[in-house]
């Protein structure tokens, strides 16, 4: 990147709409972000629910405060999300990790309400949390651990799935259709990461955060 004083002497290079690369944080540091939050402390049942949400299966942060409670299938182990941009539900496996960071919260944390959304305010009034709210659950966690990224929100978690995905070899559609995209075109921007630094992530599994 050019220093400052360079920056008024030379031409801005044009961009084009595939040229951005999305940015994902380490698979390490998704992994150092779960292990903060997991304590004890409400808060972090809270946020570790929602950060797994995030990472395990590519989540937007709209899709995660829509979650509601009857989209979760305990005896079947799936979970039904409704993505922000296909018309049908996908069906999941609901890995263990995710269902006992869910039950946790459940039924430790999350308040006592007739709201059918899993994810509430913590204090009152008990209403569901807006999609802001997730950009501070991860944000405050790069911010703790010194994790450098260009973005600290919900999405860059998802740009981290999406990544690791890749990295193991699937096919765009294959992503794409993990990440509820509905156009191919959406899912080709992961084709340009480094493959070379994401072979360090090892095996992608579902379950690899338990």
């Amino acid at each position: 990147m050019c220093a400052d004083s360079l920056a008024g002497s030379i031409g801005r290079p044009r961009l084009y709409r595939q040229e951005s690369l999305p940015y994902a944080p380490d698979w390490s540091d998704v992994q150092r972000m779960l292990a903060d939050a997991e304590t004890d402390k409400p808060r972090d049942i809270r946020d570790r629910a929602i950060l797994l949400l995030l990472a395990v299966y590519g989540m937007r942060s709209g899709e995660v405060v829509a979650l509601r409670l009857e989209q979760i299938d305990w005896a079947g182990r799936t979970l039904r999300l409704f993505r922000l941009k296909r018309r049908q539900p996908q069906i999941y496996p609901l890995v263990s990790s995710v269902a006992e960071a869910l039950a946790r919260y459940i039924d430790m944390v999350r308040p006592s309400s007739s709201c059918p959304e899993v994810f509430l305010c913590m204090q009152a009034p008990r209403r569901p949390l807006k999609a802001g709210s997730i950009y501070d659950v991860a944000n405050r966690r790069f911010v703790a651990l010194g994790i450098e990224a260009a973005h600290r929100g919900g999405h860059a978690l998802r740009h981290a799935c999406a990544s690791r995905l890749l990295a193991e070899g699937l096919s765009m559609k294959e992503i794409g259709d993990h990440l509820g995209h509905r156009s191919a075109a959406t899912t080709s921007i992961y084709a340009k990461v480094n493959l070379a630094a994401l072979r360090e992530v090892g095996a992608f599994d579902l379950g690899a955060l338990q």
